[in-house]
C-alpha cells in the first residue's frame, strides 16, 4: 500500500512524521511544496522540504521549531561582520545540505533525484518527492505591492495584508515521473499546511489536481486550524485578510471540490455540523510521538471509512 501525503513545512512534517512511525517503511510519499524555494547567498534553499527531512531523518530542533538540532551560526556572524545578507538565518550544518543540493542540481541532477539521493545518506526509507521538477516560485501580493514569498514571509515577518498570490512559471511546472508512476495509492493525507501558501502551489501543478483524483483514493486533510487560530503562521491571518471565514468550512472550500473527509480538532467540533465531507473529531495539536501518531492513525482510519462507502 502507498499512503500520498501533501505537506508544507514545520506542521506538515509533524504529521509526516506521524505517518512514517506507523506505516511500514517505504509506504509513505511526501509531495512537498517547493512554491518557497529560493536561490539565496548562491544556493538553492528549499525550506519545506528540508523541514521535512529533518523531521524524518530526527535531526529536527524540536525546541526551535524549525532547522537542524544542534546547530551553530558562525558562518552567519562572520557574514555580518562583512556586511553581507543575514535577514534568511542558516545554520552551520543546515549549508551542508545546501551545499550538497546546489552542487548536484548544478552537475545536472534533478531536484527529485537529489532529494532522494539526500534521503538515502540519511537512512530516510520514506520517499521526498517535489512537487515540481521546475521552480515554481510563490509571489505574495500584498496592500504595499508584490513581494518575493521569503521577504514576506522571514524578511517581513508576515507583517504585510494579504490581497492574493501568483504560481509563477506554474503553467511550465513539471511533476516528478516517480510522482506519476505510483500505483495502488490507498490514501492521500493533506498535511496541517497553510492552504494558500503551502498546499495551493502543490495543486497549481498542471495535472496535479487531475492526477490527485485519478488515483481514486480518498482525499483527508488534517485541519491546521484549533479553534478558528492556527497553531502556528500566518493561516489565520490570511483567511481574514482575503475576506474568509476563519473556519473550516472555508477550509474545505478554499480546496475547491478535492477534499472526501477532514480532521478537526475538538475545539471546533461544531463545525462538522456545516461541512459537506466526512469528519472525524480529535485533539490535532501534535506536541508529542503519541500526538502524532494518534492523528496519523485517525486520518487513516477516515480515509479508509470513506474508501469502504466509496466501494
Amino acid at each position: 500500500m502507498t499512503v500520498v501525503a501533501l505537506s508544507g513545512g514545520v506542521g506538515g512534517a509533524k504529521l509526516a512524521l506521524g505517518l512514517q512511525d506507523i506505516l511500514p517503511p517505504g509506504e509513505l510519499v511526501v509531495v512537498a511544496n517547493t512554491g518557497d524555494d529560493f536561490e539565496h547567498l548562491g544556493l538553492h534553499i528549499a525550506p519545506d522540504i528540508d523541514s521535512v527531512f529533518y523531521a524524518l531523518a530526527g535531526l529536527n530542533d524540536t525546541e526551535r521549531g524549525w532547522g537542524r538540532a544542534g546547530e551553530t551560526w558562525q558562518c552567519m556572524q562572520a557574514l555580518g561582520g562583512l556586511g553581507g545578507e543575514t535577514w534568511f538565518n542558516l545554520g552551520d550544518q543546515d549549508l551542508a545540505l545546501h551545499l550538497e543540493r546546489t552542487r548536484r542540481l548544478r552537475s545536472g541532477e534533478s531536484l527529485s533525484e537529489v532529494t532522494a539521493a539526500l534521503c538515502d545518506a540519511a537512512g530516510i526509507a520514506t520517499h521526498i518527492l517535489p512537487m515540481s521538477e521546475t521552480p515554481v516560485p510563490t509571489i505574495v501580493h500584498t496592500a504595499g505591492g508584490d513581494l518575493a514569498f521569503q521577504h514576506y514571509f522571514v524578511r517581513d515577518r508576515c507583517e504585510p495584508v494579504v490581497t492574493g498570490f501568483t504560481h509563477k512559471d506554474a503553467e511550465r511546472a513539471q511533476m516528478p515521473a516517480a510522482l506519476l508512476a505510483l500505483q495502488d495509492v490507498e490514501a492521500v493525507i493533506v498535511c496541517p499546511s497553510n492552504p494558500f501558501i503551502s498546499i495551493a502551489p502543490i495543486l497549481a501543478v498542471p495535472g496535479m489536481s487531475d492526477w490527485l483524483k485519478s488515483l481514486g483514493a480518498p482525499v483527508v486533510a488534517v485541519s491546521p486550524l484549533i479553534g478558528g487560530q492556527a497553531v502556528k503562521g500566518p493561516t489565520a491571518k490570511m483567511f481574514g485578510e482575503l475576506g474568509m471565514d476563519v473556519t473550516n468550512a472555508g477550509l474545505v472550500a478554499q480546496y475547491a471540490g478535492l477534499l472526501d473527509g477532514l480532521v478537526l480538532d475538538h475545539a471546533d467540533g461544531e463545525d462538522v455540523h456545516d461541512l459537506t465531507v466526512a469528519t472525524a473529531v480529535t485533539g490535532t495539536l501534535m506536541q508529542s510521538a503519541e500526538d502524532r501518531h494518534r492523528v496519523a492513525e485517525l486520518a487513516l482510519n477516515l480515509a479508509e471509512a470513506i474508501k469502504e462507502h466509496m466501494e
